[in-house]
């Protein structure tokens, strides 16, 4: 109900600024004598760091690529059977590690919009753009936004995106709920800018533990073609994930009229989440419980603020000094006792971080080269440099230079973990997690490319101690030795006529003294597809078909008690194609997708898994749309 309120808003909101707006802009055209229609290049979306991209109504690859529940291309994330789940991480290269320690819980954030994530506009008119797209069984994927600035220096935001799908497997609904509200401002005089934001997101997913027998799956024999007849792990358990922030990020120009300048910054965030595994009925799969009612409930908020000033050159660059406090707290209502009366493991950890930094970038007509460093001045011995180089020699040809040398705290549940099971309560203490990292790519007109070289050290992870795929005893544990990590990837988009070919490459190694990392050797995505205007040019039709293929490998296991995936050496997957047939159109602002996704999995055999125990989607016809209005 919540999700068509929100749409109703949004259209009402809609049509009520877009009078107030273009009863302006009628009069002043009246007097010019003409229409007033801005240039789409007007509308800006930027982010934080200021990369500015425009409003894209294009019917382009890109965007088919894109159009799916995280709004983003996800090549090298596997989903899960039901919209709205985790996905499995094929490519490493996208694990991202911050030098301060996260909540954790990974594999329920892929849908998490953090700060980074946040989007800031501004358009000379309203702006809105609705998605919608079918899932499994029984719901629908909506996305609703609208953008208005009220004056040319004041920009507002509101969004949400809702989703529920019942699946085809027992237990599987998936549940959420992303609101994000924005604004920016600067002063006329361009002396003080400001974007803030506020979220409030919820996650939720009944979590059935994958399937029991998965002969029956992979023989899809009446009546097991029917997915609701597989029997499940766990009938009734369900994860939470819940977070609201608050967000500001200003600055202040000492002098409006000399380009070389002092400049003052601040930047606030505070967050509260928590994650919560209910289960009403125990399962042997966990192990021994304290009671027969598993409520886990694990909280956590965080205050941070950072302080900075800077100097603005014209000719030599911008440098910024900074300092920052994080103030977190990680918490649970109870602590545990051993058998002797002892506190085994605390019900809190709470932490004040202060570290001091300073960034230095540098603009030339073809390069922007940046330097960051930042070091803790408490006691936590943590630790980060970055350097970055942009080389544009023209539009055909970019180079891309990518250093990073971080020593940084662990995600807060490796170190603390209460529940109900018995084995699934820990109290750690790690080292930390050390990381070089070299990445270099080019943008040609020949070849896209990139490659990045990781060495981890003191790495994190969990693992299922009783190595059976049957029996979980997850836990955390650090790994003591090197591991390296290259990864090379390739595009290149070839057209003809009226056709196009699409081919993306990754090749993946890892050099370990035991498997830690487990990559596909192997991860591809080719598309052929045609375009073409039909109807007098007033639709642009674009049809084709999508193969995607990753090699065998130990793909990391998913436990929903704790929300993380986990090493395992037990079972492999993959080697199985994945062939996606689309039609797609669009017709002036609207865009309208039709997909078979999956279309051959009847006929190359049901062995295809997200993870072990967890199928990969069936053949399923989705059908969705893109709607975007300017006024």
């Amino acid at each position: 109900m919540k999700i068509y309120l929100s749409i109703l808003f949004l259209f009402l909101s809609s049509f009520v600024f877009s009078q107030v707006v273009d009863e302006g802009d009628l009069e002043k055209g009246l007097q010019q004598g003409k229409e007033i229609k801005p240039s789409i290049k007007l509308y800006k979306i930027y982010t934080l760091e200021k990369d500015t991209t425009f409003a894209d109504t294009s019917m382009s690859l890109k965007n088919e690529y894109k159009y799916n529940y995280l709004r983003k291309d996800i090549f090298g994330l596997l989903p899960f059977a039901n919209e709205g789940h985790t996905y499995n991480t094929l490519n490493f290269g996208l694990v991202h590690k911050s030098i301060l320690p996260s909540f954790g819980f990974t594999a329920k954030h892929f849908n998490f919009l953090e700060a980074r994530d946040i989007k800031y506009y501004s358009v000379p008119t309203p702006f809105t753009e609705l998605y919608y797209k079918t899932v499994m069984e029984q719901g629908q994927s909506l996305d609703a936004f609208l953008t208005i600035n009220t004056k040319p220096n004041l920009n507002f935001s509101i969004a949400y995106k809702g989703l529920r799908s019942n699946g085809k497997y027992i237990n599987n609904i998936s549940s959420t709920g992303n609101f994000r509200f924005t604004t920016s401002y600067f002063t006329k005089d361009k002396r003080y800018f400001l974007n803030a934001h506020f979220t409030a997101q919820d996650i939720s997913n009944q979590e059935n533990g994958g399937i029991i027998n998965t002969d029956l799956f992979e023989s899809s024999e009446d009546p097991y073609n029917e997915r609701d007849r597989l029997d499940v792990y766990f009938k009734d358990a369900t994860s939470l994930l819940k977070g609201n922030r608050i967000f500001l990020d200003h600055s202040f120009k000492l002098n409006k009229n000399n380009p070389n300048s002092l400049i003052f910054t601040h930047q606030f965030n505070y967050q509260y989440k928590f994650f919560e595994f209910t289960q009403p009925t125990i399962s042997n799969r966990f192990g021994a419980s304290f009671s027969n009612n598993i409520n886990n409930k694990t909280r956590y908020n965080n205050m941070y603020n950072k302080v900075g000033v800077g100097y603005k050159t014209k000719k030599f660059g911008d440098l910024e000094f900074f300092i920052d406090d994080t103030n977190y707290n990680y918490y649970y209502n109870s602590v545990v006792y051993d058998n002797s009366g002892n506190i085994l493991v605390p019900n809190s950890i709470s932490d004040r971080i202060n570290m001091v930094g300073g960034n230095y970038t540098y603009f030339a007509k073809k390069l922007i080269a940046k330097l960051e460093i930042s070091q803790a001045i408490t006691n936590q011995s943590i630790s980060n440099i970055e350097a970055t180089a942009k080389y544009t020699i023209n539009s055909d040809y970019k180079f891309e230079f990518q250093y990073q040398k971080l020593n940084s705290l662990p995600n807060l549940n490796f170190y603390l973990y209460q529940s109900g099971y018995v084995d699934y309560n820990w109290a750690n203490n790690f080292k930390n997690e050390k990381l070089n990292q070299f990445s270099f790519s080019a943008l040609t007109k020949w070849l896209n490319a990139s490659v990045q070289y990781k060495v981890l050290n003191d790495h994190l992870y969990f693992d299922n101690t009783t190595n059976d795929i049957t029996k979980l005893t997850v836990k955390p544990v650090q790994y003591d030795k090197t591991i390296n990590y290259l990864s090379i990837n390739a595009n290149k988009e070839v057209k003809f006529w009226k056709f196009g070919l699409d081919v993306t490459l990754l090749y993946q190694k890892v050099d370990q003294s035991s498997e830690i990392v487990n990559v596909p050797e192997l991860t591809t995505r080719s598309t052929l597809y045609f375009s073409d205007h039909v109807f007098k040019k007033a639709m642009l039709l674009q049809t084709g078909v999508t193969f995607q293929y990753f090699t065998e490998y130990f793909a990391n296991d998913y436990n929903p008690l704790i929300g993380e995936f986990y090493v395992q050496n037990e079972k492999k997957i993959g080697n199985f194609p994945m062939f996606d047939f689309f039609v797609n159109a669009r017709i002036k602002q609207a865009r309208i997708y039709l997909k078979a996704e999956h279309f051959n999995s009847a006929m190359t055999g049901y062995n295809f898994y997200s993870a072990p125990n967890y199928p990969y989607r069936d053949f399923m016809v989705r059908f969705g749309l893109e709607w975007n209005f300017f006024k």
